[in-house]
């Protein structure tokens, strides 16, 4: 069966490298709606034994497993012909999903463009909010997680400090932080849509992580009066409170007090549905029918989906959010374009290196041997030229130095050439050569220079 790409895109199955293949599988806001991504979360303390499910599953040399509201996606190294197939029915498997329509939904990188992928996501030029700063954070958090459960080590860490590197590189080089917002901001500016005015109004915020703190931020900049924290840790939801100026309420309190809020964000992580139309219908009773807006950040999502029927009630959703992003995409493209060429670059820089360091010791190996049969045959010579003087041995020298020069240039600089292919098309190459020269099991009189260059240090 052929491996599907993005909406169902064909993509063409190949031999992958011996010791394994650079590949990321997923689903994300571009490909899939938040119906079927938050079925498929990953809760963040789950994500190393997730990894390690993953491993066995794609028979995989090392995988790291990134979950956030966005996406949900596997990088890998393995040798699988087909890991779209087996990631599909994993997912269809585990989240109890019907497999029939599921791969339209899936997408599929190899090689090169799965490591484009990776420096993209980690420069947040593949994120819901172009420019978002969240995103380097959670892929730092969570490789170090598939680390710490042994399921990813060497080929994914020098992939993955490279990403960290370029990220970083991104956000020095280009003003994309800076004009960057975040989903918490989004959902600001689209409540000033509802409400011309936020100062009078109160804002509830159901959970009290990170999203939640930057949603508190963001709402007191715009003005909003009051503020409730709601969560199931009471003394979370105090500490909060106390930064912002808000009332604390524990989660299995919540119901007295939602008829106060004008705006409700709720941001709690893998905790399925908490508030529905029930809830809603008595707050807009107690409230005399003034309207009410909902923000709904969690994946999977905070509030039934039914409330949205009730006369008063505004709900939006993470889908809801990305097209308010896409409208700031085209203020921000010129610094999007200054990105993705600094990726582009860094992803040309990553294969090179990777690639002379594939065919550097074949080079050596070739010009070794040819070396060793140089000097075999001009000793031969000399021996049946015993006569011969030191000018004579000097011609001999020279003009064998440039056969096997001029019999060399051909192979080497089409190996050079070769070195910015991908890496399973120069490891194909260099083995052959090392087959046609019969190079396999021979000693090299210089050094191997295995090139790693930056894949070796922290990011």
């Amino acid at each position: 069966m052929n491996a599907l790409g993005a909406k169902g895109r064909v993509e063409k199955l190949r031999r992958p490298r011996r010791d394994g293949e650079l590949v990321v599988l997923g689903v994300s806001h571009h490909s899939a709606p938040v119906e079927l991504r938050e079925r498929i979360t990953v809760a963040p303390e789950h994500v190393g034994a997730a990894a390690l499910r993953m491993r066995e599953t794609l028979r995989a040399r090392e995988v790291v497993v990134l979950s956030t509201c966005n996406r949900l996606e596997v990088i890998a190294i393995t040798e699988l012909a087909d890991p779209l197939e087996a990631f599909a029915n994993e997912l269809s498997r585990s989240h109890d999903l019907p497999r029939l329509g599921l791969d339209h939904h899936l997408y599929l990188h190899r090689g090169r463009a799965a490591l484009r992928h990776l420096f993209r996501v980690a420069s947040s030029l593949d994120s819901m909010v172009l420019g978002e700063p969240q995103i380097l954070g959670q892929i730092k958090k969570q490789f170090r997680q598939a680390a710490a459960a042994a399921a990813a080590a060497g080929g994914l860490k020098r992939c993955f400090d490279r990403a960290f590197r370029v990220g970083k590189r991104v956000r020095t080089e280009t003003a994309i932080g800076q004009l960057g917002v975040s989903v918490a901001s989004t959902a600001v500016e689209l409540a000033t849509r509802i409400f011309d005015d936020l100062a009078e109004k109160t804002v509830m915020l159901v959970g009290a992580g990170e999203m939640a703190e930057l949603a508190a931020r963001h709402f007191r900049r715009a003005g909003a009066h009051g503020l409730i924290v709601v969560n199931r840790s009471f003394e979370r939801a105090v500490e909060l409170s106390r930064v912002f100026g808000g009332t604390p309420v524990p989660l299995e309190r919540i119901e007295p007090y939602l008829h106060m809020a004008d705006i409700v964000v709720g941001s709690v992580g893998g905790a399925g549905w908490i508030l529905g139309p029930a809830h809603f219908t008595e707050a807009l009773r107690l409230r005399r029918r003034r309207p009410m807006f909902l923000i709904d950040l969690g994946v999977p999502r905070n509030f039934d989906p039914a409330v949205n029927e009730l006369e008063g009630v505004y709900l939006y959703d993470m889908d809801d959010l990305d097209r308010v992003a896409q409208e700031h995409r085209e203020q921000r493209s010129g610094e999007a374009r200054k990105a993705e060429v600094i990726v582009e670059e860094e992803v040309e820089r990553y294969f090179r290196q990777l690639s002379d360091g594939e065919v550097t010791p074949t080079i050596v190996a070739l010009r070794d041997k040819a070396e060793r049969i140089r000097q075999a045959e001009v000793e031969r010579a000399l021996h049946s030229l015993p006569d011969a003087d030191e000018a004579s041995r000097a011609v001999l020298d020279a003009m064998s130095n440039a056969i096997v020069n001029k019999l060399l240039h051909g192979p080497l600089v089409a190996l050079k050439e070769l070195a910015r292919e991908e890496a399973a098309v120069v490891e194909e190459a260099a083995e052959m050569v090392r087959r046609l020269f019969a190079l396999e099991g021979e000693t090299p009189l210089l050094p191997t220079a295995l090139v790693e260059g930056e894949d070796d240090e922290g990011g």
